[in-house]
């Protein structure tokens, strides 16, 4: 799968510009390869930076001014006892310096004038009782603004329209507050309560924060919910969704489920059908402090109990335990699923990223049987493309 990145198509993915077939590609190429996931970050950022410079024109005092410039510099600037031309001074450095800080000035001012005064909003619904934004309660309608908190008591409930990228549902006892919204970054902080979420977007454009960790999604529907400590549950039902914190990631597929802990981050995703005795074991080794022995025997019941679905946590723990766990934890994967041609034991003992990715492509035919998590989250992402598209063609 790697032989191939998708770097070339990044820009032309980011804005929308590729077909059906060639976005649903680079999508999922995203979804398996860190390394184009992070060059893709870095196109977001750039594309990012340019569109929030408004396309105003240029004040008529501009080009006198420019004028001004040029005429000085030309009485200035001789060269073999005669003047040079208006336009060879165009090519002199002193003189693109001097206009380039002159249209850079004038350029960040406009660009601070027009931050100043846009006031982005994502449209609210009621479905029931009084949600509150800020102190005022909304009719069936309001407007949640950028830092603003959206709030629901025991009886309340709302809707949100997250831009034109999908649909969070809030429920009761939930606080929700609006932190970004642009068209490469949509974010919402969760201090509190139960959202659901369902995005027909490209990969990592939604983000959820929350006390212990962030909530990216790669074109999904899930819940999430933070208690009272601020530790965290994401439930996925269709698609990816990737729990962060730091250098800590977890890639959770439709039907698995993963928790977050305040300084911990995210712990190890599971399938939410297996048993209780290996979820009992799998937050323990997550979640407790540290102890001899694996954790007192904890990870003796966790590769006791695994089914082949259940190497999605076993993948997740081989970077997270130390080398002698670590080849345990391999042995066991590896006699529930063989690891494809070019994976070594000695290569994934060593962590090694290219060995580690190819074994997860292998890994998640055995999670879905025929694939359904990939075709499920194909077909959100595909339903969402044509709104996204229909948006687009409006602007």
């Amino acid at each position: 799968m790697f032989s191939k990145h998708v770097r070339k198509e990044l820009s032309a993915y980011c804005h929308g510009e590729l077909a059906p077939e060639e976005s649903r590609r680079v999508a999922e190429h995203l979804i398996g390869c860190p390394r184009c996931r992070a060059e893709f970050e870095e196109v977001k950022l750039g594309v990012k930076l340019a569109e929030q410079m408004p396309q105003i024109a240029a004040p008529d005092s501009l080009w006198t001014d420019l004028q001004s410039l040029l005429a000085a510099q030309t009485d200035q600037v001789k060269v073999a006892g005669r003047d040079r031309s208006r336009f060879g001074i165009l090519f002199q450095p002193s003189f693109a310096v001097t206009a380039a800080a002159i249209v850079l000035a004038i350029g960040f001012g406009i660009f601070w004038l027009y931050r100043s005064e846009a006031r982005p909003f994502w449209e609210v619904a009621r479905i029931g009782g009084s949600p509150r934004i800020g102190s005022a309660r909304i009719g069936d309608k309001g407007k949640l603004t950028l830092g603003q908190w959206l709030e629901t008591d025991g009886d309340s409930r709302a809707r949100i329209e997250v831009g034109n990228i999908g649909q969070v549902e809030i429920d009761p006892n939930t606080r929700v507050r609006l932190l970004q919204t642009s068209p490469t970054e949509h974010r919402l902080e969760l201090a509190r309560g139960r959202m659901s979420a369902r995005i027909w977007a490209p990969p990592r454009l939604f983000f959820v924060d929350t006390p212990s960790g962030v909530a990216a999604d790669l074109g999904c529907a899930y819940t999430l919910e933070v208690d009272d400590a601020g530790g965290s549950l994401l439930r996925v039902t269709s698609g990816w969704v990737a729990l962060q914190l730091r250098d800590r990631e977890s890639m959770v597929p439709a039907g698995a489920a993963c928790a977050t802990r305040v300084g911990i981050g995210p712990g190890t995703p599971y399938f939410e059908d297996a048993s209780e005795s290996f979820r009992a074991a799998l937050t323990k080794l997550d979640f407790e402090a540290k102890a001899t022995d694996s954790k007192n025997g904890a990870l003796d019941v966790l590769l006791s109990e695994s089914r082949v679905r259940d190497t999605l946590a076993l993948w997740h723990l081989l970077a997270r335990l130390d080398a002698k766990d670590r080849a345990r934890v391999y042995d066991a994967m590896a006699a529930l699923v063989p690891p494809p041609s070019g994976v070594t034991r000695d290569g994934v003992l060593q962590l090694n990223e290219q060995m580690l990715q190819t074994w997860k492509d292998s890994l998640e035919k055995s999670w879905s049987g025929d694939s359904a998590l990939r075709k499920a989250w194909i077909k959100v992402w595909t339903r969402g493309l044509g709104k996204i598209r229909g948006w687009q063609g409006k602007r």
